[in-house]
């Protein structure tokens, strides 16, 4: 099939600043491509070819969008998977497959996947309801502290908390959830597989990420990671061995713990684009949107490796603001070598809302790490 300069079709479901990256490589390539998301506002609409406004999780919207492309996509998790479904069994290409994302959009199905295909993964136990935490704490079936996370719906760090006291499970929501065993690491980290239709399959550099305490946010992506590499090898080994349990197509990010004993073991997956790869805009020989488009069309993979070092830094809404977004000292930043700003478009800011990131490259990682301490003092996102 002719993708470039055609009367093909690439849908994505989701507007957000993930979807707006994906189309700085669509225009490049001139593939058309239409967008569908709830909001009028989203990142995506100035740049697509057709901007559709429509509610993700609604089966009758996704449905009739995907019947208008030949191949549909995600830039985000939560769509309506009973939808991609249909249109794969009505010969739509769907990528992530359905069943791929009906495994992922449930963490306590997705924990289940790791233990059934033997990949290393927490200890955890599930929950219907998170009001049955405390008998099974008082009863001796889970030991203090752990982990709480929500079973659907969670990102950017909600639906998560650290669960030390009885008292801390006041009042979160009485959902579907999963307590997992509190790992003590060392780091975290991640590596980005991708693999085409065909099968082809190539992995990106295992970075390392540093996370805001409060926000439970990444707040620095270093590329490579700062770790032995045997440990690196390891990681990218269980990347590798999780892409091929699912047999996903697209890119499969996948997040790790090295623990203090340097055992890996997998967090959670996103199979899209993900904020661990940001750096490869700059960093890397092909970038992560560029490897994604490759692999849904089926075209030859690119290149994975880095170019130089690549250090990201998350542009987050400051604590105390709320309403139009303006960019504080974003011109002292442009004044240091090897930065480059990404605002995503987001009119709005508010406490801890992702507006954008700063990518820093430098062929001593060390020197990139400390300029992007100086880049996170220097820029706030504030408002008027």
């Amino acid at each position: 099939m002719n993708y470039f300069s055609s009367n093909f079709k690439l849908g994505i479901l989701g507007g957000g600043q993930l979807g707006k990256m994906l189309l700085n490589d669509t225009r490049k390539f001139d593939v058309y491509t239409c967008i569908l998301d709830a909001s009028n506002e989203a990142p995506c609409k100035i740049a697509s070819n057709e901007f559709h406004l429509g509610d993700l999780m609604d089966y009758d919207v996704v449905y009739n969008f995907g019947k208008q492309v030949d191949v549909l996509t995600i830039e985000i998790e939560n769509v309506n998977v009973d939808a991609l479904e249909a249109l794969e069994k009505e010969g739509i290409k769907v990528y992530p497959a359905s069943k791929t994302l009906r495994t992922i959009q449930n963490k306590a199905t997705q924990k289940l996947f790791y233990v059934d295909n033997d990949l290393p993964t927490a200890p955890f136990s599930r929950f219907a309801y998170t009001s049955e935490i405390k008998e099974a704490v008082n009863h001796g079936g889970l030991t203090l502290p752990f982990v709480w996370k929500c079973a659907q719906f969670g990102y950017d760090g909600t639906g998560v908390k650290i669960v030390k006291t009885l008292q801390d499970l006041e009042g979160l929501p009485n959902v579907e959830c999963i307590a997992e065993t509190l790992v003590p690491f060392k780091n975290e980290l991640a590596v980005i597989v991708v693999r085409n239709a065909s099968g082809s399959t190539k992995n990106f550099p295992v970075v390392e990420m540093e996370f805001h305490p409060e926000a439970n946010q990444v707040e620095y992506v270093i590329c490579p990671a700062r770790i032995p590499e045997e440990v690196a090898k390891k990681a990218t080994e269980i990347a590798l061995k999780t892409s091929k349990a699912f047999n996903h197509v697209g890119l499969l990010a996948v997040e790790m713990f090295q623990t203090q004993n340097d055992d890996i073991l997998i967090n959670e997956v996103a199979p899209r684009p993900h904020n661990s790869g940001h750096q490869t805009i700059e960093a890397s020989y092909t970038s992560q949107f560029e490897q994604h488009l490759r692999a849904i069309l089926n075209l030859p993979l690119g290149r994975t490796d880095s170019k130089v070092g690549g250090v990201m830094v998350n542009l987050v809404g400051a604590e105390g603001y709320t309403g139009n977004v303006v960019y504080e000292n974003i011109e002292t930043i442009m004044n240091m070598d090897g930065v480059t700003p990404h605002i995503y478009g987001k009119k709005q800011t508010r406490p801890f809302r992702k507006m954008g990131h700063v990518t820093i490259v430098n062929q001593d990682l060390n020197e990139a790490r400390r300029i992007a301490e100086e880049v996170k003092k220097s820029i706030k996102v504030i408002s008027e």
